[in-house]
């Protein structure tokens, strides 16, 4: 993930025909998400499905972030990568009879390329943005039945994401801005014991953070 994030940066360093701004950010929050149902599809236990109550914990270790890579290709528009370590527990470690662990911690991460709209500065420099995007799901799986132990990072599906937020300039090269962020996955992991696990998370952030511009 880490690679993919400095090809992003990479390309979008590439000089254009106009010159282009290249914007860092870093952000965290509170995270939360909605209830979602659950199908496991495995020969060694049976089928099961149920629906589980999730919470974010945002700050406990490891805590809920995000990174985005963005190119405002002009004052309104602009593209770029966006890496999301989104965490769900089941909300107050209640599971279903039979499993030890369920939960995507480390995390439910998502990556996904947006684009970006912003508007000229109100209230005197604080800028209004909105943006949206599509990706992968990239969750770290732990799920422990008695008949298998899953634990490990999977590709699992598509993922999508929704933002809109304003920025401040402290001055000619960073700012910081505020945001609500919602994302979607839908997952489909892998099972040690050869079954699966499928299940599509709708979370919800509001974030805070700071950016660097090149």
């Amino acid at each position: 993930m880490n690679r993919a994030f400095a090809f992003c940066l990479a390309a979008m360093s590439v000089p254009a025909s106009a010159p282009a701004e290249v914007q860092l950010s870093f952000y965290g929050g509170v995270q939360t998400a909605q209830p979602s149902d659950i199908a496991i599809r495995d020969d060694s236990i049976g089928d099961d499905d149920f629906t589980l109550s999730w919470e974010g914990r945002s700050f406990e270790a490891p805590p809920y972030y995000g990174i985005r890579a963005t190119r405002w290709q002009s004052p309104d528009f602009g593209y770029g990568l966006d890496f999301a370590h989104n965490k769900v527990y089941p909300e107050g470690d209640e599971l279903p009879a039979g499993y030890e662990v369920l939960e995507l911690t480390d995390g439910l991460n998502t990556l996904t390329v947006n684009a970006y709209r912003r508007w000229a500065p109100v209230a005197g420099s604080i800028t209004p943005y909105v943006g949206g995007g599509l990706g992968l799901s990239l969750p770290h799986v732990e799920l422990t039945n008695g008949a298998s132990e899953t634990f490990g990072y999977q590709v699992t599906g598509p993922a999508a994401t929704w933002i809109a937020g304003a920025s401040m300039p402290i001055n000619d090269q960073w700012s910081v801005f505020g945001e609500y962020k919602g994302t979607y996955s839908a997952n489909t992991a892998d099972l040690e014991s050869g079954g699966t696990l499928e299940t599509d998370i709708i979370t919800n952030a509001v974030n805070v953070g700071v950016s660097f511009d090149f």
